[in-house]
Formats: C-alpha cells, structure tokens, sequence
C-alpha cells in the first residue's frame, strides 16, 4: 500500500496514512483518461450554434421571374442558398453533446488520474481544512507555507466555507468537494491538496 505524510496548515507533518493500492497505487490507464476527459468536455458544451434555413430567413416567397424565356438560370426563391442573405443549407443546429458513459470506466478514469498524481508527488493530504476565517490572506498565508506548483486543485468532503470564499480570489487556484472530483479537474490542475477526511471519501466510494 502507497503512503503519504498527513500535513496541518502550518506545513507540520502531523502524521502518515496508508492509501488503497486500487484508488492511488493503481496502474495508469490512459485510454480510460482519454475518454473521461472527452466525455467530460462533451458535456460542458452548449450546443446552442445554430443557422437559419432557407424557411427562416427573411424574404419573398414570389418567384423573382418566369420560368422560361429571360435567358437567365432559372430560380424560384430569393431565399434559396445560392443567393447572398439566402438560407444556409447543412449548418449546424442546437443539439445536445453529451452522452453517456459507464460509471465503472468513470471510477477507473478517476483512480487513474488520482494514482498518477501519487506516482508524481503531486499530492498533498492535509489534515483538515480549519481555516479561522474566510479572508483570502488566511488562505494565502497557507498557500505560500505548503508552495505548491499553480495551478492547484482543493478538494474537501463538504462546501467548506471559509475555504471557498477564501480561495476563490486567488488566481490558478480551484475547490471541488470530493463527490464532485473528476478525472479532468486533477489532469487540469498540476497540484492537488486534499484534506484527510476527503481521501477516506473518495477511497471508500472508489472500492466499491
């Protein structure tokens, strides 16, 4: 089993803890990273674009001339797509991006991503996150005693206010509650800190 130093906010270690061989220790799969960071960004995609067809656009429905005798190509609408302002044949339209994809190749995207952190020492566990308020210069303070390489990803087993408020001013600097934690926010993010009580989260919900 991989172990890590368990640290307080003063930068003190304050103890160690045995991590799960099948949530951080596990073998890096990179296919399955692939497609959760795909899936992943699939679903944050509006899907709004959309052009307007030749029933939409603005103009006459008359027939501009008489089919035969003027010479000239025949045409029956101002709207068609072979005309400037005209319909726009094939554009894209509003849809929806996302799709689904087995929790199990989700849960072994997240080991993976959560293994590869630990295999690079880009992993902090911290004991807990007892900021004393939620003035962005009390999280500074902590920030700048553990020097973690930008951006950094803090993650906790609950909405924790004072570390919400007090990290959200401070640039490359992100929180994602342990339920919410996916394999494109730790691959986005070069370091991780992550609070004791969100690793026992995470491996109890990931060995299932």
């Amino acid at each position: 089993m991989p172990k890590v130093d368990v640290w307080n906010l003063n930068h003190e270690k304050v103890g160690e803890l045995e991590l799960a061989d099948e949530v951080f220790g596990a073998d890096v799969n990179r296919s399955l990273l692939y497609e959760a960071v795909r899936y992943y960004l699939a679903r944050q995609r509006a899907g709004t674009h959309a052009t307007k067809t030749r029933g939409e656009v603005k103009g006459s429905g008359r027939k501009l001339w008489r089919q035969k005798g003027t010479g000239r190509a025949r045409v029956g609408s101002i709207r068609s797509s072979l005309w400037r302002h005209g319909g726009t044949t094939h554009g894209p339209q509003p849809r929806d991006y996302s799709y689904r994809l087995p929790k199990k190749m989700l849960r072994g995207a997240l080991c993976s991503a959560l293994s590869a952190k630990m295999a690079e020492n880009k992993l902090t566990v911290v004991a807990a996150f007892d900021l004393p308020s939620h003035k962005t210069g009390e999280f500074a303070g902590v920030l700048e005693r553990f020097q973690p390489h930008r951006p950094v990803l803090l993650v906790d087993t609950t909405e924790n206010r004072n570390l919400v408020l007090g990290s959200r001013n401070v640039e490359d600097v992100e929180f994602r509650p342990a339920r919410r934690v996916n394999a494109y926010d730790l691959l986005r993010h070069e370091h991780v800190l992550i609070s004791q009580p969100a690793v026992m989260g995470l491996e109890e919900a990931l060995r299932k």
